[in-house]
């Protein structure tokens, strides 16, 4: 968990309106001085997925006083104070430019038709395999629909020849709004998930 960024008031850990510690105090960031470079290393500090919306005041403005530089990463730092900045100070922000910023979760479907389709990973340090037992098409749904894959339409296992490392996730955990990562446990395991969901559009990341 990082103690010098932070996204609020979107639906998880992962998205949000920016916000930078410094100096013991909390500044918005203004869109002018914010890039996909800067949002890159943000969502890779806090351990969610590379960043998949960026967008001014998408998540309200907040009472933070707002942040004075702009950010000038190289996309590869590990925390976004560790990027440069700029020598001149902005004394100005226009009205509804604080940054919002959405990361996505870091999970997959490989192996099927379609990126919408296949086995279900996760990436929690490397890319790890996610158990198949206790899955409802309710609780496929949310994965789906985080993926921008329409609703759930058919959840399998294959056993594996042995038991490998895997994630188990918890249902109830997924299905209450939390984030993935908080509901998953390592595990050792010989049924992998598969599933598949119904793509209603491709119009993104198709």
């Amino acid at each position: 968990m990082s103690k010098s960024v932070r996204l609020l008031n979107g639906s998880s850990l992962c998205s949000g309106r920016l916000e930078v510690k410094s100096d013991q105090t909390w500044s918005s960031v203004c869109e002018a001085d914010f890039d996909q470079q800067d949002a890159e290393v943000v969502c890779r500090e806090l351990g969610c997925g590379p960043p998949s919306v960026l967008q001014g005041a998408l998540y309200g403005e907040g009472e933070a006083p707002m942040w004075t530089k702009e950010f000038q990463c190289g996309g590869h730092e590990s925390a976004l104070l560790d990027c440069r900045s700029s020598d001149s100070d902005r004394n100005t922000c226009s009205s509804g430019r604080a940054a919002g910023l959405t990361c996505s979760d870091p999970v997959r479907l490989v192996g099927g038709a379609s990126r919408c389709a296949g086995r279900l990973e996760m990436k929690l340090g490397e890319w790890t395999p996610v158990d198949g037992y206790r899955w409802t098409l309710e609780t496929a749904a949310v994965i789906c629909e985080h993926l921008n894959c329409g609703s759930a339409v058919s959840v399998g296992k294959r056993k594996e020849a042995s038991r490998r490392s895997v994630w188990s996730i918890e249902s109830d955990c997924i299905q209450s709004g939390s984030l993935l990562r908080e509901c998953a446990t390592p595990d050792h395991g010989d049924s992998i998930l598969n599933l598949a969901c119904s793509v209603p559009n491709c119009r993104w990341r198709c």
